[in-house]
């Protein structure tokens, strides 16, 4: 195994967390094997957490060194789950759009784009985007979730019952 990835659905996004680099797993057993970009396995960790800011701060420290294609595209992916977290849904697609130029079917970054699209109305693209996911990662609970979040929005469940709580009289009570 090259990368080892690790994924959490944090609130509404998917995290990536970058290990172990190939060139840090063909050194000798002595190694110690690691995150092989600190910062950007550090920006994870605190998105899973639910810090968004400091993730992202620490998310964008990483890419700045990011070496392998993996890595950028987790990254990446990352700073847009990231502006989700934080509300900022025009601020998180550049970074989604830039994962998908290296991986194009990349699902934790369709998700996370599917989710910004979402919450910004865009609501074909969402589902486009979602659609994607759901081909790449068919079994994914964050796909999955997601899948129930756009459900949320454009079709969602309206209850049926009506709780009449008005006391009525009983023939026992009538005078």
């Amino acid at each position: 195994m090259n990368t080892a990835m690790t994924i959490a659905a944090t609130g509404l996004v998917v995290v990536c967390v970058a290990l172990a680099s190939p060139a840090a797993l063909a050194q000798e057993s002595k190694s110690v094997i690691g995150p092989s970009n600190m910062d950007l396995h550090a920006g994870a960790e605190l998105l899973k957490d639910g810090q968004a800011a400091a993730g992202l701060e620490r998310t964008l420290k990483g890419l700045e060194y990011a070496t392998t294609p993996r890595e950028k595209v987790a990254g990446m992916s990352n700073a847009c789950a990231a502006y989700v977290m934080l509300g900022r849904y025009e601020d998180a697609l550049p970074w989604c759009d830039r994962a998908l130029e290296i991986s194009g079917r990349n699902w934790r970054a369709l998700v996370n784009r599917s989710l910004a699209y979402l919450k910004l109305g865009r609501i074909e693209e969402a589902e486009a985007d979602l659609i994607l996911a759901e081909e790449e990662a068919p079994g994914a609970r964050s796909v999955k979730h997601a899948r129930s979040i756009y459900l949320d929005v454009t079709d969602p469940v309206a209850p049926h019952v009506i709780i009449d709580d008005r006391r009525q009289t009983s023939d026992a009570e009538t005078p």
